[in-house]
């Protein structure tokens, strides 16, 4: 190789990248190129459970019973909305029980630390027929406190066969406690206040407004994958004597000091 070419050779060299660089190699993806985001989280959300006992409001209204959920979040609007369809069952008696709810939620942010919700539930008894249903707007408020979360809730209620149109208020605080990366135990509980919401004609209740329940929770979510949970729960339901639940009777017997449990498995996509 004479001067001339050596110096050629030299200066291309030095100017081209290698071509490793250039295609990167066969059977693999250009360099610079980002990896799909399998776990990419589009907003929707369904959600399948066994409960030993349906409690709602401190009242239980059905045992063994099934449940599915499905719902979207839309976050291109001034606020998050979520829209969503659930769904139970009682696959056993005594009791004939199903209910349809949709529901609307509005996340309106964080003001003075305290976390906003506002939505809107419409609750359906397909079994029962007769054209039941009845819906309800409700307010969430919730703050961390450090070692300790506090929520509240004001539901008002609009009217039905089952219910007046009272309100329902409920405290409640809960500890999250982290046991793996994977698994977390939360501990929870509250008491729940009812002025007006269970109509004192229609269950037969000496008066139509007091402290309702009180009741205690412990669940464990278990991370599957980045789109799956599976969360097994226990829970205990209680109502000392003068408390609007301990006088409602649905045919399941007393509504206090009831000992239920379940599990769900949650999906997000």
């Amino acid at each position: 190789m004479n001067k001339a070419t050596f110096i050629v050779c030299a200066v291309a060299t030095a100017i081209l990248p290698a071509p490793a660089v250039l295609a990167g190699d066969w059977g693999k993806a250009p360099a610079g190129k980002s990896p799909i985001e399998e776990c990419a989280d589009l907003g929707g959300e369904i959600s399948i459970g066994y409960d030993t006992d349906y409690v709602f409001y401190g009242v239980r209204f059905a045992k063994d019973s099934v449940w599915v959920d499905v719902n979207y979040t839309f976050d291109d609007f001034a606020v998050p909305v979520k829209v969503g369809v659930w769904y139970l069952n009682a696959v056993s008696g005594p009791a004939v029980y199903d209910e349809l709810d949709v529901y609307i939620d509005f996340a309106l942010g964080t003001f003075a630390g305290f976390d906003f919700n506002v939505g809107y539930y419409h609750y359906t008894l397909p079994e029962l027929g007769g054209g039941f249903g009845y819906g309800e707007a409700y307010l969430d408020i919730s703050r961390s406190l450090g070692f300790v979360d506090l929520s509240y809730s004001a539901i008002k209620a609009f009217g039905s066969k089952a219910t007046s149109a009272g309100w329902f208020h409920e405290l409640g605080l809960e500890r999250t406690i982290e046991l793996t990366d994977a698994v977390s135990l939360i501990l929870g509980g509250g008491v729940g206040y009812s002025d007006g919401y269970y109509d004192g004609n229609t269950y037969g209740l000496p008066r139509d407004s007091g402290w309702n329940h009180y009741y205690f929770k412990a669940s464990l979510p278990i991370t599957l994958n980045c789109r799956t949970t599976l969360t097994p729960y226990i829970g205990y339901n209680g109502a000392t004597r003068g408390m609007i639940a301990d006088g409602i009777d649905v045919g399941l017997g007393p509504q206090s000091d009831i000992l239920h449990g379940g599990v769900s498995l949650t999906v997000s996509f």
